[in-house]
């Protein structure tokens, strides 16, 4: 038998898994008893912060994220801490000037996050560069996160160049990121070799049950050589998830690849997930359909986000019978759009152009103002050339943009924390409210209603924790 290299494994559940299956309403409570059995595996890291827990955690769950962070980092005494960031966008959905990246990395870390999966949209690494530094300078790991996609632009000499100017920039790591489920198991093969001879950084897997693939992409990824890969326990795993951790432990179980990992443990944590889903299952927050192969995601490179999202647009517009013509528009818009990779915010850009072009009956007569922006170089460069005619028909003669977009956003830190100062009351709240004014406000407005019917004497200040 060969050398041992034993694959690491990224645990899901407590961020990626539920976002996909139960759009991110895992409240904390549900975490913190399972999380000491959980810091026992033995997992490379426990994803459970960014990507969309932040904004979800105030809207619908009314709580605190930073005060989610602290606690799970006092429960995982063992086990990195991981997070997902869009770069220049934080959590948001515009670019925000670098005081304001800088500041949430800072606090991030602070709070008790050790890695930080950085990405853009675009794979435009200058929207990259400000979250990747500030990493470096507050002690964290910067993993760059690549977006996977298919096209014309995207060829194997595209990603080898890519993962060299990413280990240039100063990353800790890369991450291949195939939020659609679109990389097959001998392209993975292909894929990691490849980059592997052209970094010396290590290579992390990140992808969909969405096409039905993923454990097969997992397994010749392994065999390339690729060193982490992102699994979730049995209950949240699968469909638009990720593949199950207890299966690919078990697949590489007596190979050089063994995890080591416990199985009785491992079922202990599926045991302890599986009412919870059922629950999921009863109350409709988990719609059989994510659970299923979506074969179209391949055809039409739509994840499985894009896709919910464009099926409640066409239902509120009376236009259901339109969903066919609109997945056949997706791919030309994307096109116009310079080819960008489809992942949050260029999937809705795309998506909703999609939906307008084709319920219009003419292509571009309304466009989005996030199209315009697109269009306008506001999100940064795209890998291949806008369709000069839709940019004309869109922007007209607008000045289109060639630096780094933050380039242009003088500090805001400052000006955010004037507008908020009467609800401050902790440095981070400054940082809710420059991502989600509104929903941010809506949160601190309940948050001072609970503490008005608590016995303050017996209040945790510190750690945001009121007892009634």
């Amino acid at each position: 038998m060969s050398d041992p290299k034993p694959i690491k494994i990224m645990e899901t559940v407590l961020r990626d898994a539920h976002q996909s299956l139960i759009a991110t309403r895992m409240p904390t409570e549900l975490m913190l008893p399972i999380a000491e059995k959980m810091d026992k595996v033995g997992y490379e890291a426990v994803e459970c912060w960014g990507g969309a827990t932040f904004d979800a955690s105030m809207r619908f769950l009314h709580e605190d994220p930073w005060e989610r962070l602290r606690k799970l980092r006092a429960a995982f005494k063992n086990t990195k801490l991981q997070m997902l960031l869009r770069g220049q966008n934080i959590l948001g959905y515009r670019h925000y000037a670098d005081d304001v990246v800088e500041y949430f990395v800072q606090k991030s870390i602070a709070n008790g996050i050790d890695v930080i999966r950085i990405f853009d949209c675009l794979n435009d690494l200058r929207n990259l560069e400000c979250s990747v530094k500030a990493c470096n300078k507050e002690g964290g790991h910067a993993q760059v996160a690549l977006a996977y996609t298919l096209g014309d632009a995207y060829t194997m000499e595209y990603w080898m160049n890519i993962a060299k100017e990413i280990e240039n920039m100063g990353a800790n790591s890369i991450c291949i990121k195939d939020m659609a489920g679109l990389l097959v198991p001998y392209e993975a093969d292909r894929l990691i070799r490849s980059m592997k001879s052209a970094t010396k950084l290590p290579i992390q897997l990140h992808t969909h049950y969405t096409s039905g693939v993923a454990s097969m992409t997992y397994l010749k990824a392994v065999e390339a050589g690729v060193d982490i890969i992102d699994c979730a326990i049995s209950p949240f795993a699968l469909g638009t998830s990720q593949p199950a951790t207890e299966v690919m432990v078990e697949t590489f179980r007596g190979t050089p690849y063994d995890t080591g990992y416990d199985q009785a443990l491992l079922a202990e944590i599926a045991d302890y997930f599986r009412p919870y889903r059922e629950e999921c299952l009863k109350t409709g927050l988990m719609d059989p359909k994510v659970l299923g192969v979506n074969i179209k995601t391949l055809m039409y490179q739509v994840p499985g986000g894009m896709l919910s999202n464009m099926v409640s647009q066409l239902k509120e517009q009376n236009a259901s019978d339109k969903y066919d013509a609109v997945l056949q528009e997706i791919p030309r818009v994307r096109k116009d759009l310079g080819e960008p990779p489809l992942v949050t915010p260029s999937s809705q850009i795309v998506g909703t152009q999609a939906v307008f072009n084709v319920l219009m009956g003419e292509r571009y007569k309304m466009a989005t103002d996030q199209t315009k922006d697109l269009l306008a170089g506001k999100y940064g460069v795209t890998v291949k050339p806008f369709n000069p005619e839709v940019q004309k028909k869109v922007i007209g003669d607008r000045e289109v943009i060639t630096c780094r977009p933050a380039d242009l956003l003088p500090n805001e830190l400052d000006k955010i924390e004037s507008e908020m100062k009467e609800w401050k009351q902790q440095d981070e709240d400054v940082l809710s409210y420059a991502l989600f004014p509104q929903v941010a406000m809506d949160f601190f407005k309940y948050r001072q209603a609970q503490q008005e019917k608590v016995d303050m004497t017996q209040a945790d200040t510190k750690n945001g924790a009121y007892p009634a």
